[in-house]
């Protein structure tokens, strides 16, 4: 019987230590790691709840602009490596969050909203991102 090919979940810290290049000796380990994400050698998925704790850090510890964060967060899932079922949304969210000044669990929510998937705020940004929504 054959192996399941393995999937690395990436945690937050690895991703910041990649993109920082902040840590002596976990940087280093972070960009090999990433590189072989980047080749496809390894596979890996990022779940959401560790796009949005990335973004936490960088925009409220390290005050990186939104727009930066955007793109660098986009580029790490367009590594061929990158399994992520919902992609996509993931990237229409960092889109749309770079973009506007509305927060990231907003806009992650906007993108996987469907006519079968109905948001459900008091948050009139809904309408903006274009969600589809239902607002109470």
């Amino acid at each position: 019987m054959k192996q399941p090919k393995k999937v690395y979940l990436i945690d937050a810290n690895a991703i910041l230590r990649y993109l920082l290049d902040d840590h002596k000796a976990h940087s280093p380990k972070a960009g090999a790691f990433m590189v072989k994400i980047f080749e496809g050698t390894k596979k890996a998925e990022i779940p959401d709840v560790v796009i949005v704790e990335c973004i936490y850090v960088m925009e409220k510890h390290y005050k990186i602009p939104k727009s930066e964060i955007s793109e660098k967060l986009s580029g790490i899932l367009n590594f061929s490596g990158i399994i992520n079922s919902s992609r996509s949304e993931i990237l229409e969210a960092l889109l749309k969050y770079g973009s506007t000044s509305i927060d990231i669990v907003d806009c992650i929510l906007a993108a996987h909203s469907s006519a079968e998937k109905v948001v459900v705020s008091f948050d009139n940004d809904m309408k903006k991102l274009k969600a589809v929504c239902e607002i109470l």
